[in-house]
């Protein structure tokens, strides 16, 4: 009977509550009571018939306390709003106080929103800000849940009020659970003449549904993660690439790289202010149905904080950032794109050839800076967008002409291009026996059923759109189980083939990621020969064979680009320092990404008897790799 009270009464239940709570604590300590207005309370746990959807929050729930899900879509700027305001009077020499209330509050009866100028003998006031008391307030849009939707109508949204400790909460993107007063507000034009309300929710509670928040660790889970390592040491990066993506048949390379690039390498900002990004940047070109976006929806199921775009369904401001103006106080003001939400994380761009050239510009300083700057409308700011990009394009014929060189085949700027780590080029070529596997890969995923579920059942009616979460979004099945380190094998999922093989489980590789990213290892004189020799190397190749075709300009950026996945393969190693393997196989993967093929290392002879600085010279791999081997070691090595 009381919690029915409490549901359908929300506003004098509520205010007993925080009232009862305030002489609560004023009993147990009276200073920390007069530090504070207003003490508020949250509600958690099933609300039943109130929880609801933006689309099914109807005028039955005014007045009530119901519990709401969906994405937020829109977030104002934080302000402060007065709740009680002093004035002096220097004729009087008298204080006045005045306490403000509105719609938005509990309390049912509004006060006068006129703030006082003269007290009631016409003499005027000062206010004295400093003793006058504000609170913090946000409005947020959330909106319907595009799976939840029925079919063919457009998501419906509803507008929140956050307040005090409630603002700066969320972000546009998240998925969250709201608890709070569903409340009418008279419209701004003519609410009490024309009988239209617009509806309100006013929060106290909000609670994380979506999983970009980083992953919780268990000392149980730090073990495995580094007894996995160990029992690894040789074959740790394919053991992890091989479980990358693995309803996805082939593409050895291309997962190796992918997981370089959830791993990142270390940034270096040096004293003169100059940044040497860690970020690895990838181009998928290929022909149609190569899996290319199933790839790209891999990497948001992993990675910590992954932002999905297109190309022809965004602008270049709305992947960097726009100048928006505020509807509250008509103040222009900056709205952050797909890559200010994605800092630290990884922007997927999918038919990235159907972008225009004028948005694609736009993001040629993210690519290599990790910021957006902003000069317009009287604005000048700096954005931090320190995010890695995964795109994935089409060539320029729709399929890939073997008879033009790959240049022609992209139809990208040499200087976009060259910002890409590795660009990778994926063929549907006909091979028999490629085929098979792939069809009988294919064949067994479509064959595959979840557990509980029967063959030839009919769906029950309403099972398309899915259910809502009663439960706790914060406790989950994850932390509750085990974690598992392997997926158990399934005959019809992976095959008999495959039975051998051991295949990392999703949740072991999101935390093992999350973990390895915390590193930072630093380059060995070993490695730093090695790096310098290949890329003197690659870049005398790219001018003396004309067979080997390249996809993209061999430039400076390709040594650190060498640099970078060679510091990716060494943290999935968990090793803090980047050795001569690292290396070989940074050197492999840019090869195939280059040349589309790997060719054997090239050594000096007498490397392994003699340092570096006693060879000839002319065994050094040219004039200019010396310099190299010096520069890598000047900045990359501890200071």
């Amino acid at each position: 009977g009381k919690i029915k009270c409490l549901l359908n009464s929300a506003f004098e239940e509520l205010l007993a509550f925080q009232r009862a709570l305030k002489d609560f604590v004023a009993s147990v300590d009276t200073t920390y009571s007069k530090q504070y207005e207003d003490f508020y309370i949250g509600l958690e746990g099933s609300f039943g018939s109130k929880h609801v959807t933006p689309r099914t929050l109807t005028s039955q729930f005014l007045s009530c306390i119901v519990c709401v899900e969906g994405i937020v879509t829109k977030c104002s700027l934080v302000r402060p709003k007065v709740v009680r305001s002093v004035h002096y009077c220097p004729a009087t020499k008298k204080t006045i106080e005045r306490r403000y209330t509105d719609l938005t509050s509990l309390e049912a009866f509004p006060s006068s929103a006129v703030y006082p100028t003269k007290d009631e003998e016409n003499n005027p006031l000062e206010t004295e800000f400093g003793l006058s008391t504000y609170k913090d307030h946000q409005t947020i849009t959330i909106q319907e849940m595009p799976e939840k939707a029925p079919a063919g109508q457009l998501p419906r949204s509803v507008d929140i009020i956050l307040d005090d400790d409630l603002v700066d909460k969320v972000k546009p993107g998240d998925r969250v659970q709201i608890i709070g007063t569903f409340r009418c507000l008279p419209s701004k034009k003519g609410g009490y003449t024309s009988g239209t309300f617009r509806t309100i929710l006013i929060a106290c509670q909000v609670k994380q549904m979506s999983k970009e928040v980083q992953p919780e660790y268990s000392s149980k889970d730090v073990s495995k993660i580094k007894k996995f390592s160990k029992q690894h040491s040789k074959d740790v990066f394919e053991q992890l690439s091989k479980s990358l993506a693995p309803s996805i048949h082939g593409h050895e390379y291309i997962k190796k790289a992918i997981l370089c690039m959830l791993l990142g390498g270390v940034e270096k900002v040096l004293e003169n202010g100059s940044r040497l990004r860690g970020d690895i940047n990838i181009l998928l070109i290929g022909d149609p149905s190569v899996a290319k976006s199933q790839l790209l929806r891999y990497v948001l199921c992993t990675a910590p904080r992954a932002i999905p775009t297109t190309g022809r369904g965004s602008s270049g401001v709305g992947l960097t950032a726009a100048v928006t103006t505020d509807q509250e106080t008509g103040e222009r003001c900056l709205e952050a794109g797909a890559m200010v939400l994605a800092d630290r994380g990884v922007v997927c761009i999918d038919e990235f050839d159907k972008m225009s050239d004028i948005d694609r510009t736009a993001i040629h300083e993210v690519m290599e800076q990790g910021r957006v700057t902003i000069a317009k409308a009287g604005i000048q700011a700096q954005l931090n967008a320190r995010c890695s990009v995964l795109a994935a394009a089409n060539p320029v014929y729709g399929r890939y002409d073997q008879y033009k060189t790959p240049m022609d085949n992209i139809g990208l700027q040499d200087s976009l291009l060259s910002r890409f780590d590795l660009l990778f080029i994926v063929l549907d070529q006909m091979d028999p026996e490629q085929d098979r596997e792939i069809s009988d890969h294919v064949l067994r995923m479509h064959r595959y059923r979840a557990a509980g579920e029967q063959d030839g059942d009919a769906m029950p009616l309403g099972s398309v759109v899915e259910l809502l979460a009663t439960e706790d979004p914060s406790f989950t099945e994850e932390e509750d189980q085990e974690l598992q380190v392997y997926e158990r094998h399934d005959d019809l999922l992976h095959g008999p083939r495959r039975r051998k093989e051991k295949i990392v489980s999703m949740e072991f590789m999101r935390k093992y990621i999350h973990f390895a990213k915390m590193l930072k290892p630093v380059l060995t004189e070993e490695a730093a020969v090695l790096i310098a020799q290949e890329y003197s190397s690659l870049r005398s190749q790219e001018q003396i064979t004309s067979d080997n075709a390249r996809t993209s300009p061999i430039t400076a950026r390709t040594l650190e680009t060498l640099i970078r996945l060679s510091t990716a393969h060494a943290k999935a190693r968990m090793s803090k320092i980047i050795e001569k393997q690292d290396a070989k196989a940074a050197v492999e993967l840019v090869q195939f990404a280059y040349f589309k093929k790997i060719i054997k290392l090239t050594k000096p002879k007498g490397y392994e008897q003699k340092k570096w600085h006693e060879l000839p010279h002319a065994r050094r791999g040219g004039m200019n790799c010396p310099m190299y081997r010096n520069l890598l070691l000047f900045i990359w090595m501890p200071m």
